[in-house]
């Protein structure tokens, strides 16, 4: 059936979803465990729902790595990204720029600790796609201009409350590095590519998708939101954009990108 061209293309798109959604792993158990305590925790139980949260998010790690799941390697990018997360967001709720409305014994100022790993959840995922697709690169920027650039853009994070936002010069800088790379991956029998900055556009949707579900459970809220649930706004887009960047650069010093030679111009 695989000699079929139709055929063949159905089962590489299911196959291409089921990675996804393999990758997505601890990403979908994060969005689902705040759907289903958000429709079902009890109100007023002794351990709050936040709390619930973060122990749940343990477990979850821990079991991950005993079932082999999930690899060390993966759990240092986690980890890492749990602290850099835990940071922005006392800061950001400091100064206003979104809540968390319920009460929680495992929080640092006004965050819940199981914050950090929904930041982790990025890192995770960008863990097992390199693995589950094989990841080669063409034209990969030096691993020391994305960490100047990712400590630039970590910095406008919190500098752009007081003095000027240097957002548009930092999406520049991005598309500079990354206007010529290409990712190429293994799906099924044919290693393809994209271009690298199209795969974080893609995932920046898919993050702002979650960071809706996360606000519709009010787990956070934005200050537009305290009266009623909206969408978030599409600029939100930018900012997991360039997170996004910070999250791949801290899986970039793990894994060391590998590159593919190009072929010579005939």
């Amino acid at each position: 059936m695989a000699q079929r061209p139709v055929t063949a293309a159905l089962y590489e798109f299911l196959r291409f979803g089921m990675k996804q959604a393999w990758a997505c792993l601890f990403g979908g158990l994060m969005v689902g465990l705040l759907l289903a305590t958000h429709f079902w925790y009890p109100r007023g139980a002794a351990l709050a729902r936040y709390d619930f949260l973060f122990l749940a998010a343990i477990a979850m790690q821990v079991a991950l790595l005993a079932f082999k799941l999930e690899t060390w390697e993966e759990a240092k990018v986690i980890f890492a990204y749990h602290i850099v997360g835990t940071l922005m967001e006392i800061f950001k709720t400091s100064v206003g720029s979104w809540i968390y409305p319920e009460p929680a014994f495992f929080r640092i100022e006004g965050v819940p600790l199981f914050t950090g790993f929904m930041y982790s959840c990025i890192g995770s995922y960008l863990c097992r796609c390199w693995f589950l697709f094989h990841f080669e690169f063409k034209h990969h920027p030096p691993v020391w201009t994305l960490v100047l650039l990712s400590l630039g853009i970590y910095a406008n994070f919190f500098m752009h409350h007081y003095v000027i936002d240097l957002r548009w010069l930092l999406f520049a800088a991005t598309v500079f590095l990354f206007a010529r790379t290409q990712v190429t991956f293994i799906n099924w029998r044919v290693r393809r590519s994209m271009p690298l900055l199209l795969g974080f556009f893609l995932i920046a949707i898919f993050i702002w998708i979650a960071e809706n579900v996360g606000t519709w459970t009010q787990t956070w809220i934005y200050p537009g939101q305290r009266s009623g649930w909206a969408m978030v706004s599409f600029g939100k887009l930018g900012s997991w954009f360039l997170l996004l960047i910070i999250s791949y650069t801290l899986v970039v010093l793990i894994k060391r990108p590998e590159t593919r030679a190009v072929s010579p111009v005939k």
